[in-house]
């Protein structure tokens, strides 16, 4: 179930990417499930959320910085939103940790370089890290405003079985997605069938 088509529900199109990059790790009924067990893995959900790579392929090391970003904003997603979740609980088990983690791959979103272009000055966008680096430098820098500015509107998705988290844009939204909110209510349903069922047989006694 890993490779899906791209256009899967951790794509979560409306969230920002550091929420994306979270659901990477996801679950269904069989368990959980990692989209970043291969640095192919990787390549798949840059492409998917439309980050250039220009073409290279995810190299060994830039497969481990790509997890242990992912762990590090999740450990965070889980400080500020006091999720208590165990299925969701990240690897990365120190906070200071995951602070560490998200901003040394944030410190290395590349900076343009005045220079100058004959007689002209220009700002040159060349780079010395890699388009994959770049790229998860980029969430890197979106999830410290999202975590550290707009953690108050993040939430963790309590739906039966899920381990995502979403941005609250409603004051009504209380899961991740449809499917979820449905999922929550049939359980809800069903617990509250059984709690009458349940009351009915102690008074027939």
């Amino acid at each position: 179930m890993g490779n899906r088509s791209l256009d899967r529900s951790w794509a979560l199109a409306d969230e920002p990417m550091p929420v994306r990059l979270m659901a990477t790790i996801w679950a269904d009924t069989e368990g959980l499930h990692d989209d970043f067990a291969t640095p192919t893995g990787v390549d798949a959900w840059l492409d998917a959320v439309r980050i250039d790579r220009a073409g290279a392929a995810t190299t060994r090391d830039e497969f481990l910085t790509a997890r242990n970003l992912r762990d590090a904003v999740r450990r965070l997603a889980a400080h500020v939103t006091d999720d208590d979740r165990r299925t969701a609980e990240s690897p990365m088990a120190s906070v200071e940790d995951a602070l560490l983690t998200i901003n040394a791959a944030a410190n290395q979103r590349p900076i343009p370089q005045l220079r100058l272009s004959g007689a002209a000055l220009a700002l040159s966008p060349e780079s010395a890290v890699s388009p994959v680096v770049a790229g998860l430098a980029d969430v890197a820098y979106h999830a410290q405003h999202l975590l550290g500015e707009d953690g108050s509107n993040l939430r963790a998705c309590h739906a039966p079985g899920c381990v995502l988290y979403f941005v609250k844009t409603h004051p009504r939204r209380e899961w991740c997605s449809v499917a979820c909110g449905n999922r929550a209510r049939a359980a809800r349903h069903y617990q509250s069938v059984r709690s009458a069922r349940t009351a009915h047989e102690l008074t027939a006694r």
